[in-house]
């Protein structure tokens, strides 16, 4: 069975491609949509160039496609990488949609119109059980952007770890920030976990705030062997 994983070098869509093999799939591409419009409402936008070093990282192979990001529009473009991927002997597409129906419908309609199967391993999984399972895999992810009140700039570059899962939980509570970040709070960036050959070392980065929202922009990384 072959898949490829709409991939963003992000937390769920990292984990997307774990349950995939969990599942017995072969996963044979990442497939990366680089938008040019930083409000995309379908692609993660933050760091999408990485994604070439983390397929390199996992050992799988990696496409990347170009759109202008604007709202619907892009969809098409997606259907014209998701037709080259079907062309390439792919059966099924997974991707890591937690509550975002708006992504995941839309997903969901362009794979039954080309005949793919379309399967999201993360769907209405519970924030925190899901945030722990992360965690305990040992998948080392960073943030890179927040825009969720109560996440000030001290949190671009934090690892998610026990401690941080805790004070995010504090937040949730106060502010009703959703602990998977499903609700644009914020991004990640996956450097490290029990599907990576080597290890993603960021050696360039800055921090870049809005007033009250931010992000990290990583300038120079490398791929390097774990211990």
């Amino acid at each position: 069975m072959k898949a490829a994983v709409l991939f963003s070098g992000g937390k769920d869509s990292t984990m997307a491609v774990y349950k995939a093999m969990k599942d017995g799939w072969t996963v044979e591409y990442l497939l990366s949509m680089h938008s040019e419009n930083p409000h995309s409402y379908m692609f993660h936008v933050p760091n999408i160039h990485l994604t070439q070093l983390l397929s390199q990282a996992m050992g799988i192979p990696l496409i990347q496609a170009e759109t202008p990001g604007m709202k619907e529009e892009e969809l098409e473009d997606l259907r014209k990488a998701l037709s080259e991927l079907k062309d390439k002997g792919v059966e099924a597409i997974f991707t890591g949609a937690i509550h975002s129906q708006y992504q995941k419908s839309r997903i969901d309609q362009l794979c039954q119109e080309l005949g793919l199967e379309s399967i999201a391993p993360l769907w209405h999984r519970d924030p925190q059980e899901y945030m722990e399972e992360i965690i305990e895999l040992g998948f080392e992810v960073v943030i890179t952007s927040v825009s969720a009140e109560g996440l000030d700039e001290s949190w671009l570059g934090r690892v998610i770890t026990r401690e941080l899962l805790e004070e995010l939980r504090g937040l949730h509570e106060k502010y009703g920030l959703h602990l998977a970040f499903e609700g644009g709070e914020a991004e990640t960036l996956v450097t490290d976990g029990p599907l990576f050959k080597k290890k993603l070392e960021i050696l360039d980065s800055e921090k870049v705030w809005n007033f009250d929202n931010g992000h990290l922009i990583i300038k120079d990384a490398q791929l390097v062997e774990k211990d």
